[in-house]
């Protein structure tokens, strides 16, 4: 995994998790990696500082955090990343409530089904359950189009 710290269009500073710089890449020119504060699909990679820490160091260093790409004072921009990461939240259990909702929970034969519907052994249905994270990669590998569904904080207490 890598995270990337994003930027739009509009200058909105953002952060996010792919399996890979090829797999950020695909889903860029996909237009699939959007703002979450404007929705703009016009993004790219802000400058980061790299986290390299020797083996030495690995218990002392505590993690150097990434160059912000502009200075702002923390009592301006505390409240508004509050209220995105809230959005953010919010939209995310709106999403996962939907999936929930309206599709089928097949467990643990989600790889099996996911694959017989890629296959087309079986009708397409939307479908979610549970997959280890080698079922996960290989799906992805064969080209079957797969997400996590969102965990938020709240579900782990």
């Amino acid at each position: 995994m890598i995270r990337y710290n994003l930027r739009c269009e509009k200058g909105h500073a953002f952060e996010s998790w792919f399996q890979s710089s090829a797999a950020y890449e695909s889903q860029e020119k996909r237009r699939l990696v959007s703002c979450p504060a404007c929705g703009s699909v016009k993004v790219e990679r802000a400058i980061m500082a790299p986290q390299i820490v020797s083996k030495k160091g690995r218990e002392a260093a505590p993690p150097a955090p990434a160059a912000p790409a502009e200075v702002t004072a923390s009592s301006e921009s505390t409240p508004l990343l509050m209220a995105q990461e809230r959005e953010l939240r919010v939209k995310l259990k709106e999403l996962r409530d939907h999936i929930v909702k309206n599709a089928d929970n097949v467990g643990e034969r989600f790889p099996n089904e996911a694959r017989k519907m890629h296959y087309g052994d079986i009708e397409h249905r939307p479908i979610y359950g549970e997959a280890s994270p080698e079922e996960a990669r290989s799906l992805i590998d064969e080209g079957v189009e797969v997400s996590p569904l969102p965990v938020l904080p709240d579900d782990r207490n």
